[in-house]
């Protein structure tokens, strides 16, 4: 959930899963440096892309989007090629 300023997340967990925003990511996808700290790019155990900005004032997620939508398996044929 994005502030009308675009500079903060409301509340200290994940609004989809309830999974505390200070906890250790589920994965790391890619850190940068910038000049005033570093950028890094999460995802959450739900499948929410966070963006996490670190530097001399702490940690804060500035973007994130919604969870992952399971997506359905392809069905496999279960007939043999006799039966076609």
């Amino acid at each position: 959930m994005t502030s009308p300023t675009g500079t903060t997340t409301a509340g200290t967990v994940c609004p989809h899963c309830g999974w505390p925003d200070g906890a250790e990511p589920f994965q790391v996808v890619s850190r940068h440096a910038t000049a005033a700290g570093r950028t890094v790019w999460t995802r959450c155990g739900c499948g929410s892309l966070q963006v996490r900005v670190v530097d001399d004032r702490g940690m804060r997620i500035v973007s994130r989007s919604g969870p992952t939508v399971p997506q359905p398996s392809p069905e496999v044929s279960q007939s043999s090629p006799a039966s076609r």
